[in-house]
């Protein structure tokens, strides 16, 4: 297939190699500059560019795949594409959607974790889905090793299932159950944008609305 990848950091640039070693023809990678994903292009002679826009997408590319983008891709720039754009989320969709979904989990304390592959749409995380899986969380856990031994790993595996799929012309879209949705907002950066969605509280939180209920009372 041929694909074009945005994506950066060390995730990123597995999924580039697993791309490069199923076969597929990566158009161009998206990336910051001076990202590793942005060296690995590089290195592997593919072209970079630094924003996803439906003007710098090239032609003739069957599908967007996003690795640790933390980009909002257009309807404009997925419709220049055969297929249109699928991303990994590391959560339970439709449970933490949002930028910080590992760190969420863990502050959560949910003793599930998981990964999603999602089909994009003008939704934020909210796209049908085209692959999950689940892990535990094991006492101890923090998001960065939590991410590292299973979400990282989950990740390029259901990407590179997903595509094999759609390769073979098995294209996956199961919608996600809104009611079961949650979304938390960015743990320390901005976020990308406002879904409609309640926010899980923390273990102990009690909500402003009912703190202000009860000194009524």
């Amino acid at each position: 297939m041929k694909i074009i990848l945005a994506g950066q950091r060390s995730f990123g640039a597995a999924v580039l190699a697993m791309l490069i070693e199923e076969r597929h023809e990566v158009l161009q990678v998206f990336a910051p500059i001076s990202d590793r994903l942005a060296d690995a292009a590089w290195a592997a002679g593919i072209e970079h560019k630094d924003a996803i826009s439906a003007a710098t997408v090239a032609d003739g590319a069957d599908l967007i795949v996003c690795a640790h983008a933390h980009v909002f891709v257009s309807e404009r720039a997925r419709e220049r594409t055969r297929l249109g754009g699928i991303g990994y989320h590391p959560s339970l969709l439709p449970r933490h959607r949002g930028r910080d979904a590992v760190r969420w989990t863990v502050h959560m304390k949910d003793e599930v974790a998981g990964g999603t592959v999602y089909w994009l749409t003008n939704r934020i995380d909210a796209g049908p889905m085209a692959a999950q899986d689940w892990c535990w969380v094991k006492p101890g856990d923090d998001a960065s090793s939590l991410w590292q031994r299973e979400l990282f790993p989950m990740g390029v595996r259901l990407l590179r299932e997903t595509l094999r799929d759609l390769a073979a012309g098995r294209i996956v879209k199961a919608p996600q159950d809104e009611a079961a949705a949650t979304w938390e907002p960015s743990w320390e950066r901005p976020p990308l944008g406002r879904p409609d969605l309640p926010r899980l509280p923390a273990p102990g939180d009690v909500s402003t609305a009912y703190e202000t209920s009860l000194k009524r009372r």
